[in-house]
């Protein structure tokens, strides 16, 4: 039995506080093979905001998943990757992707996201 004042901390809140969001688990899955700028990263969320994008990776960074590049030209050119700790994460968004796809497929559902391969 928990004390009163023992904080609850259960792994899979944990995780999903690390890449929920709108776009996180996205961002990650595209940067889990290639390095990305900014403008690229955007083109593939039309619907998203530069704001919310930006939001988004200030996060992943803030939780040391992704790492952001600032190169000293004119214009300024941002690229982002992930760190060793995002990349652990490949697999389990590979797990999600396969798991959701199979889901999908039994309702007579195809998938239609970028994530597609």
């Amino acid at each position: 039995m928990k004390s009163k004042n023992t904080v609850e901390i259960c792994p899979v809140s944990y995780t999903q506080d690390l890449i929920g969001g709108k776009y996180k688990s996205h961002i990650l899955w595209f940067l889990s093979d290639n390095k990305m700028r900014f403008n690229q990263i955007q083109k593939l969320f039309p619907n998203a905001t530069a704001k919310m994008l930006s939001q988004q990776l200030r996060a992943l960074e803030k939780d040391k998943l992704v790492i952001r590049k600032v190169f000293p030209v004119v214009p300024p050119k941002t690229e982002y990757s992930l760190t060793k700790l995002g990349q652990s994460l490949k697999p389990v968004l590979e797990l999600m992707y396969n798991w959701g796809n199979e889901i999908l497929n039994k309702k007579g559902k195809q998938p239609n996201c970028g994530m597609c391969n």
